[in-house]
């Protein structure tokens, strides 16, 4: 599915090229990487969750996403230096694009009165970040099979220097921002 690379490089390129005036094509703003992370304040009561959020993600991803541990210990939370509170996992290359491309095309479509994603959830340097509050919009996520809906953030990392240009380049690849 090297379709979404393909694109970039033939249509999003000369668009942004044309659109910024860039001088070169070393200047055109690229995915970098997407890091997908799901947050889990019930795992440190149940180590079986985390498996379970590996399970998903992975399916979901097609790489083994890693567990995160706890950094200080919380005494409001129960929580303690180095127990596992998350999962995440960071998609360059092929899988960054298969993602976003089932991602645009294929879940966020299958979300219940879907309008589109909001365009202000970027950084100031180009850099964009969502949530999804459920992970059954993917389709190998089969309904039967989870035990409980567990949402996601994802955030999209590019090179781009401004707002502006992060906005154009994911509209470009398909982002179906709120017109």
């Amino acid at each position: 599915m090297a379709r979404l690379k393909d694109f970039y490089v033939s249509d999003v390129a000369p668009a942004m090229m044309k659109k910024f005036g860039y001088k070169s094509v070393m200047q055109i703003p690229k995915l970098e990487k997407v890091v997908i992370n799901v947050g889990a304040g019930e795992a440190k009561d149940n180590a079986k969750v985390i498996d379970a959020i590996m399970t998903d993600i992975a399916a979901i991803t097609g790489q083994k996403p890693i567990v995160c541990r706890a950094k200080k210990s919380v005494a409001n939370f129960k929580l303690r230096e180095g127990m596992p509170i998350g999962v995440k996992v960071t998609l360059r290359g092929e899988k960054m694009y298969e993602f976003v491309d089932k991602l645009f095309n294929v879940a966020f479509p299958r979300v219940r009165d879907f309008r589109g994603i909001s365009a202000n959830s970027f950084d100031g340097r180009g850099n964009y970040s969502t949530g999804i509050k459920e992970q059954l919009i993917f389709p190998e996520i089969e309904y039967d099979k989870i035990d409980k809906v567990r949402g996601m953030d994802i955030n999209f990392i590019t090179t781009a220097n401004t707002d502006e240009e992060g906005r154009e380049l994911l509209s470009l690849l398909g982002a179906p921002f709120i017109k």
